[in-house]
Formats: C-alpha cells, structure tokens, sequence
C-alpha cells in the first residue's frame, strides 16, 4: 500500500510571512490615518485658522443718518432730493466686493466743505501656515508704519506726549512726525512737527498714535495740508484691525476762509465716533 501524501502547508505559511512584513512596515495606522513616516517629520498636517469674516456689509448703507447729519454739516442746507441724493454716499469701484469695498460722501457750505470716506477689506492668507488674522495684521502693520508709528504689537506704544496726556481715552501718543503715504491720503509733507492749535498743527495729545481699540489693533493719523494758496485741508484716518477685516475711516474738512484751521479733536472725535460704530456692526 502506498503511504498517504504528506499534506503541504505553504499556502498557510506564506499568508503568515505576508502578515508579519506588513505589520513591520509601519505603513498604516490603527485608526486609518495618514501619517508621516519620514524620519522627523509631523505626524498630521497642521493648516491655520480661516479668518472670521466671509463676507463684508454693504458700506454705503452701514453709516448712519443721524452720523451723516453730522459728518457733513453741509448737506443740510440743500434741497430734499439733493440731500437724499449726497446722503446715499458713491460706492467705491471694486472687482470682488467680498474682499473689498468702500463708499464716500461730500458736502460744501459756505463755510466749510467735509468729505467722508470708508473702506472695508477682507484679508485672505493663501499659505496654509498663515491664519487670515495674522495675514491681516501684516498688512496693518504695513500702514501703521506708513503712518509713521511703530508697531503696537498689540499695545499702545511710544513717548507720551509733552502735555503728559495720550489724548482722548487711553490713547498715547508717540510723539511721532506725520510722514507721507500715510492712508489719509492727503499728500501733505513729511516731518509735519507738532505744536499749538493757533499755527495750525496737530495739538499736543493729539498727534498720530496707537489707539486701545476699536477693534484688535487700531491708529490714529492726523495731517494738517495746504492744497492750494489760500486752503488749509486738514484729514483724520482711523484705521483698525478685527480679527480678518481691515477697516479705514478718513475725514476730512476745508474750511472757507484761508485763516482758518480745522479742529483737530472734533474731526477725531467724529471719526473715532464713526469707527466705533463700524466696529460693533462687524460683530453683530
């Protein structure tokens, strides 16, 4: 009688071999997850937070009447319809109005001529690394320091004033020159000193500076600017930081007759007035 064949068993071994040499390979984890087998290398990939604004209001229809009425004391001696008309402001030409938009207003009196202008921009950061919010302080930062104050780094900086006072609230005022390219626009000239409310400049505790709020970072600019011979223009910018949205407040005025210098503290006190209220709409 032939002996029985010996029974194989390399079918059985070889799915053993199979499962050890994936079991060393590390190639997997438990749970599914990718991971990164690269000597040093992170276990997950980390990407920044997305900013908290998607959007961005309407910016004509964001300033209040009652604030209109008195940003622009002009207006109120026109006609109804021609009132209406300066009230409903002129939007700013922008190509994508979720990343950037801006109104303004213009009102002449015999006395005066005040000129209103807002303008609102989403910062998206495009590096994974990079959260909107600190992409957006960036660009912050690059005004601030077009306006000739240092960066805050979150908190009022800078040499007090000669008066010993920050102006108005907690604000302190560095003491620094107004220089060109600030975003008041006005064009004025750089090295604009300081001194008294009679020779026309900015009053002590009420030159440019670092402002507590509105918003995470805010400044104040202040240029006094002779557009013409027989013109003094002076324009306050308000600009300010929230979480991803940069928000640029600048008002102006022009008075009439040559002698006289616009009020520094009613212009920032308006304008800060304005950005308060921007601010709060931004966080309903």
């Amino acid at each position: 009688m032939q002996p029985k064949a010996r029974k194989a068993y390399v079918p059985g071994l070889a799915a053993l071999l199979v499962a050890v040499v994936a079991g060393c390979s590390g190639g997997g984890a438990a749970d599914g997850a990718v991971t990164d087998t690269k000597p040093g290398g992170p276990s997950t990939a980390t990407t920044a937070q997305p900013g908290k604004y998607r959007t961005l209001r309407e910016p004509c229809g964001s300033v209040p009447r009652s604030m209109l009425k008195d940003l622009l004391p002009g207006a109120a001696s026109l006609p109804e319809d021609q009132q209406t008309k300066v009230y409903q402001g002129t939007a700013s030409v922008t190509y994508d109005t979720d990343r950037r938009v801006g109104c303004s207003w213009k009102a002449t009196s015999p006395d005066a001529s005040n000129q209103l202008v807002i303008d609102l921009e989403r910062v998206v950061s495009y590096d994974p690394a990079v959260s909107d919010a600190d992409r957006a302080q960036e660009v912050f930062t690059r005004k601030e320091t077009a306006a000739g104050l240092s960066p805050a780094s979150g908190t009022p900086g800078g040499t007090p004033s000669a008066s010993g006072k920050g102006g108005a609230g907690t604000d302190t005022a560095p003491g620094a020159t107004t220089q060109t390219g600030s975003p008041s626009g006005s064009g004025s000239p750089s090295g604009t000193p300081s001194g008294s409310p009679s020779d026309g400049t900015t009053p002590d505790g009420l030159e440019p500076r670092v402002l507590d709020g509105p918003g995470d970072a805010a400044f104040l600019d202040d240029v006094l600017a002779r557009p013409g011979a027989a013109a003094q223009q002076r324009t306050v910018s308000v600009v300010f930081r929230t979480s991803n949205v940069i928000v640029t407040v600048r008002y102006s005025e022009q008075p009439a007759h040559p002698t006289v210098v616009p009020d520094s503290k009613e212009l920032q006190d308006k304008a800060r007035g304005l950005a308060r209220t921007l601010n709060e709409q931004l966080n309903e």
